[in-house]
């Protein structure tokens, strides 16, 4: 849904574009934030605000309100990735399926987009290179929820042949609403695969401050290079903090919990091994 024309009026009176910084008056307040994208559940009326807290905000405005412009936002040129192997380093490719974890902040307006290309992928956390060489793909872009039993055998078929070309490890970023199903189904699949193949997830999106996105993921790259095993295991939060990360048994392993970052548990079993923040296993 679009804005009505009398917010559309009110945005273009004040010069104000998405990724600007403003002040705006409604209903006897004021707030300060930058304006976000206009999506298609939003109401007609309603003006999107990232707060500093990182939170979003839908603010009703009438004829009355005002906004005042702080600042334009800056222009970032999107580079893509220099990807160079290093010699000596294994190889973990990682398969992108969609999902919070697989996503980038756009930093002209701080909404946050899906991965579209594997340079989007590697970008968002880049010091994973220093731990592997990487080759990345995106295989799916789908809402977890929407996974079925042919992503499951699409996924499970890239796995092989990655694996099949050399590849010391796989590593998917998912979803979390379902990532335990998938990690069940590859479990089953694969068999005795010869090589780690971890699923990965984020329970906060990368654009808050308490984001899990990239811990978890150097957590799996840390684990593939250096547990020595193999087989389907899923790698999230041990804890709240930041200092521990289970890697449950892909066939043993339940999201328990909706929000909390330690929302996987391995279910009648321990998990297989835990990762500190330094990368021990």
């Amino acid at each position: 849904m679009s804005y009505s024309d009398e917010t559309k009026g009110l945005l273009e009176a004040a010069g104000a574009s998405e990724g600007c910084m403003v002040t705006l008056e409604a209903g006897g307040q004021t707030y300060i934030g930058k304006v976000m994208p206009h999506h298609e559940f939003s109401a007609p009326d309603i003006i999107i605000l990232k707060m500093k807290s990182g939170y979003n905000v839908g603010i009703m405005v009438d004829k009355d309100s005002k906004i005042t412009v702080m600042e334009q936002p800056a222009v970032h040129e999107k580079k893509e990735a220099e990807i160079e192997e290093k010699k000596g380093l294994p190889t973990l490719v990682l398969i992108g399926t969609g999902g919070t974890i697989a996503s980038y902040v756009d930093y002209r307006t701080g909404a946050v987009h899906p991965a579209l290309s594997t340079s989007d992928m590697i970008n968002a956390i880049p010091e994973i290179r220093d731990v592997a060489n990487i080759r990345a793909k995106v295989l799916f872009s789908i809402f977890s929820e929407n996974m079925d039993v042919c992503n499951w055998q699409e996924l499970a078929k890239c796995v092989v042949d990655e694996i099949n070309n050399g590849a010391d490890g796989v590593i998917i970023p998912h979803g979390t609403d379902t990532l335990g199903y998938t990690a069940a189904a590859l479990s089953f699949m694969l068999g005795d695969v010869p090589k780690p193949v971890i699923l990965v997830g984020a329970q906060r999106s990368s654009d808050r401050p308490s984001s899990d996105a990239s811990t978890n993921l150097m957590a799996c790259a840390k684990f593939c290079t250096q547990g020595k095993k193999a087989g389907v295991f899923a790698i999230m939060h041990d804890t709240q903090g930041d200092d521990s990360f289970a890697v449950h048994n892909g066939a043993r392993v339940r999201k328990m919990h909706t929000s909390r970052r330690d929302a996987f548990k391995s279910i009648n079993a321990t998990p297989v091994a835990h990762v500190d923040a330094a990368g021990k296993i």
